[in-house]
C-alpha cells in the first residue's frame, strides 16, 4: 500500500506535518506493509498548484500546501490564507463529505493543527509529539519572544529550521521527516547528517547578518533588501527585524537556481501594528502565505519584471 505525501518543502512546519501524517497512516490506516513517498512542493503561482501526475499513491495526502479538486487527493490539511488558488477550490472543499480534509487559516502551524485534528476526530495519540508541536508553533507562527532568539539560533529546533531551509538532498529531507516524529530534536540536531552541513550554514548566517547590515535600508516603515546581486538564495527572515526594530514590514529579493523570490513579511515585534494582509497582497502576483508573512515566486527570465513587482509591493506597504 503506497502513501504519497505532498508537503511544503524546505520548511520545518511542512516537514513535521508530513512526518505526523505518515505516522498516523502507518499506525491507523495501513493494511500490511506501507510504502511512504514524500514530494516537496513550492508556492510558484502555477496554473495548477498540484500536477495530476503527483497523485500516484493508493492514498494521497497534501499537508501545509494548497488545495486541489482532484478526486485522487484523499487527505488535506492546511492553514495558509492562500490555500484556495483556483476558482471553485473553496466551494469544492466546503462541499467535501469525506471528513478527511481540514483547513484553519487561524492556526499558527499546520503541524499542531494536523495533530489536533487527528486527535479530536480519530483519537490519534499526540502527547508523545509535544516537543515537536511546541516548536512548530513558535517557528511557523513567529512566536519568538525576541528577534535575538530568532537570529542567534541557539536552540536545537532553530538549528533544524535553518538546516531544512537550506537542504537540497531529497534522501536527507526524507530522513529528517521521519526523524522529527521519532527522535528528540536535540538528538537530531547533533546527528552528523545535520550537524556537519549546519556548521558552514551557521558561518554563512553570520556573513548574511553582515551583508544585511550593509545593504538593507528602512524607508517609510519598510525594510528593503535586494540580495540578488549578493548571490544569497535563502536567509533567516528575522535578521531584518534584528537590524531594523522600527520596521513594520520587510521586502526581500532573492535569486534561487529556479526562480526569483520576493519574500514579504511583517515585524513580529511591531512598534506600529500591521494593517495589511500579506497573503492577500502576494496572491495578486501569484504568490501566497499568511496574513503576516508570504512570498511571490517569479520565473527566472526577467529580472526587471521581478524588481518591478518588488517595487510595487514596497510602495503599497509604504503607503500604509
Amino acid at each position: 500500500m503506497k502513501l504519497r505525501v505532498l508537503y511544503h518543502g524546505n520548511c520545518f512546519d511542512g516537514s513535521a506535518s508530513a512526518g505526523l501524517f505518515a505516522r498516523y497512516f502507518r499506525e491507523r490506516l495501513a493494511t500490511g506493509a506501507a510504502e511512504v513517498a514524500y514530494t516537496p512542493m513550492q508556492h510558484k503561482g502555477d496554473a495548477q498548484p498540484i500536477a495530476a501526475k503527483l497523485l500516484d499513491g493508493d492514498v494521497n495526502a497534501c499537508v501545509d500546501f494548497r488545495y486541489s479538486q482532484d478526486p485522487r487527493l484523499h487527505w488535506w490539511f492546511d492553514h495558509h490564507a492562500s490555500a484556495f488558488q483556483l476558482p471553485g477550490d473553496e466551494a469544492h472543499f466546503r462541499a467535501d463529505a469525506s471528513g478527511q480534509k481540514f483547513y484553519d487559516p487561524k492556526a499558527k502551524s499546520c503541524t499542531k493543527f494536523l495533530a489536533t485534528s487527528l486527535a479530536e476526530r480519530f483519537g490519534f495519540g499526540i502527547g508523545r509529539f509535544a516537543e515537536l508541536l511546541h516548536w512548530a508553533e513558535i517557528i511557523d507562527g513567529a512566536l519568538f519572544p525576541s528577534a535575538t532568539m530568532a537570529v542567534e539560533l541557539r536552540e536545537p529546533a532553530l538549528r533544524l529550521m535553518t538546516w531544512v531551509e537550506n537542504n537540497r538532498e531529497k534522501a536527507l529531507a526524507e530522513r529528517f521527516i521521519e526523524d522529527l516524529v521519532a527522535r528528540p530534536l536535540g538528538e537530531i540536531a547533533a546527528d552528523a547528517y545535520v550537524a556537519e552541513p549546519l556548521q558552514p550554514l551557521l558561518t554563512r548566517h553570520e556573513q548574511n547578518i553582515r551583508v544585511m547590515r550593509r545593504i538593507s535600508r528602512l524607508d517609510g516603515g519598510v525594510a528593503i533588501s535586494n540580495l540578488i546581486p549578493e548571490g544569497i538564495a535563502t536567509i533567516n527572515k528575522f535578521i531584518v527585524y534584528y537590524l531594523h526594530p522600527d520596521a513594520r514590514y520587510a521586502v526581500t529579493m532573492l535569486e534561487t537556481k529556479e526562480r526569483y523570490k520576493i519574500s514579504v513579511g511583517s515585524n513580529p515585534w511591531p512598534k506600529v501594528p500591521r494593517t495589511h494582509d500579506i497573503a492577500e497582497l502576494c496572491q495578486k502576483y501569484g504568490g501566497g502565505g499568511h496574513p503576516a508573512v508570504g512570498a511571490i515566486s517569479l520565473p527566472k527570465t526577467d529580472l526587471d519584471s521581478a524588481l518591478k513587482v518588488a517595487d510595487e509591493v514596497t510602495a503599497f506597504l509604504r503607503s500604509a
